[in-house]
């Protein structure tokens, strides 16, 4: 089994993940125990450390790893 890393922008899916499930960037700083400002800027990036997309998933209830990654 071979897998292959998709062309992402992880900030923008766990913004829009956030969004749709109506919470809020002060509701999630403290979940993840970070700073608002840091919640926004992590909007904007790219990529993200492995272990705090775990943490985010975990959080969230929703497999961003899996959406990174497409079998192939």
């Amino acid at each position: 089994m071979n897998f292959t890393m998709k062309t992402i922008h992880i900030g923008d899916m766990i913004h829009k993940e956030l969004v749709h499930q109506g919470r809020t960037v002060n509701w999630f700083a403290k979940e993840i125990c970070c700073e608002k400002s840091n919640i926004y800027k992590m909007f904007k990036r790219e990529s993200i450390d492995m272990y705090q997309l775990m943490k985010i998933s975990d959080v969230l209830g929703h497999n961003f790893l899996r959406d990174c990654y497409e079998e192939s």
